[in-house]
């Protein structure tokens, strides 16, 4: 007759694991000194804490969004075990400063490319030149498509220094918003400014209220360009001389329309209305947009980085702000690499755990290797 097989699911709670590590001593009577055996690597050295531990930590903290102290709280709920939040704090900054040559590593492969999408996001930071109040610094995110790697580099303000810091000997492409500060980098020589379609949609679509008859038209015209992306990917897949045959045919005159049609109707709205602002952004940005069609590897808009930046955003949620500008820049070493992780579809506390257990005795010259789109090809 057969059986019936009904699968259901249950919990089997994590587990904390002692681990001893017994080195024998022995006599040297010839040299008269004692030898005993050396202990294995461990990432912090004089600590308990191991690789796989401190992998579950960060990978909590900056994936999950799960503070220290409510990690804290789990440790004492589920093992019985406490641990000072000063100690796990100390592990945290060890660990950055462990992965800080590879976030190196990982800056150095992103501005040798040619194609980066750039973008900014606040962050607050406890400043003791500022009691009782915090600092607003930022986040600033550089996104390589063609490797797949993210980097968020935090500086105290919004101002150009700290993009331009980075980006002082970058050529290529830079594609970002309208913030003016993009447009005074792009003034360097050999960076050409590519637009963001989608930031232009989003001010037509905020626009809707104030006319939507207008709005509703262009929304139309800019829904159409997606679906001949769309098409367009499908088409020529990898062929990108074709890709590019395709945009220039069926994209850069769509462009060029909407570029039309908004100069006719501009002067039928007020320059400071919603949907004036919104034409206005189109018109000032459209060089930027239609350099989009200047290269097939080119998106049609910034989201991808956009998100990238989305578990800083909820992490605010939870942890509120950095403790100090040092930490605002461990928490862009780990949301740079955790990011990479994401996009190469790496699981991240698998790859932590190998990285923290091979970093301390790697060579220096082939840390390349431990990047995520190089690791994932090695542990496929």
């Amino acid at each position: 007759m057969g059986e019936e097989v009904s699968e259901t699911l249950e919990y089997t709670p994590a587990s904390l694991i002692k681990r001893r590590t017994i080195r024998p001593k022995c006599a040297n009577k010839s040299k008269d000194k004692i030898i005993i055996g050396e202990l294995p690597t461990r990432p912090i050295p004089k600590s308990i804490v191991e690789a796989s531990l401190l992998a579950y930590i960060l990978t909590a903290k900056f994936v999950d969004h799960l503070p220290l102290y409510r990690q804290i709280q789990r440790f004492k709920r589920e093992f019985g075990w406490e641990v000072a939040q000063s100690t796990m704090c100390d592990w945290v900054d060890s660990c950055c400063q462990l992965l800080d040559p590879l976030y190196n590593t990982l800056k150095q492969k992103i501005l040798e490319s040619d194609y980066i999408q750039a973008d900014e996001s606040p962050i607050k930071v406890l400043d003791k030149d500022k009691k009782g109040s915090t600092h607003q610094g930022y986040q600033w995110v550089y996104r390589n498509p063609l490797q797949g790697l993210v980097l968020f580099n935090y500086h105290k303000g919004r101002g150009q220094h700290g993009s331009k810091e980075i980006l002082l000997n970058y050529q290529g492409y830079l594609q970002c918003d309208g913030y003016q500060v993009y447009d005074k980098i792009g003034q360097q020589q050999g960076i050409t400014l590519v637009g963001c379609l989608a930031h232009a949609r989003r001010k037509f679509f905020d626009a809707k209220d104030n006319d939507s008859t207008i709005v509703n038209k262009i929304l139309e015209q800019i829904q159409k360009i997606y679906l001949e992306e769309r098409e367009i990917k499908k088409i020529a897949k990898e062929d990108l001389a074709l890709k590019q045959k395709l945009r220039e045919e069926k994209i850069a005159p769509k462009l060029e329309q909407i570029k039309t049609w908004i100069e006719a109707q501009s002067i039928k709205v007020l320059p400071k209305s919603a949907v004036g602002k919104a034409m206005s952004y189109y018109l000032n940005q459209y060089p930027k947009i239609k350099a989009i069609t200047l290269d097939p590897r080119l998106e049609l808009d910034n989201n991808l980085i956009e998100n990238a930046i989305r578990p800083l955003a909820l992490g605010r949620k939870n942890y509120l702000f950095a403790g100090s500008h040092k930490g605002a820049q461990n928490i862009a070493i780990m949301y740079s690499l955790f990011a990479s992780c994401k996009i190469n579809n790496v699981n991240p506390q698998e790859w932590l755990r190998d990285v923290l257990e091979k970093i301390p005795d790697y060579n220096i010259q082939k840390l390349e290797e431990l990047l995520p789109n190089n690791w994932i090809q090695n542990h496929k």
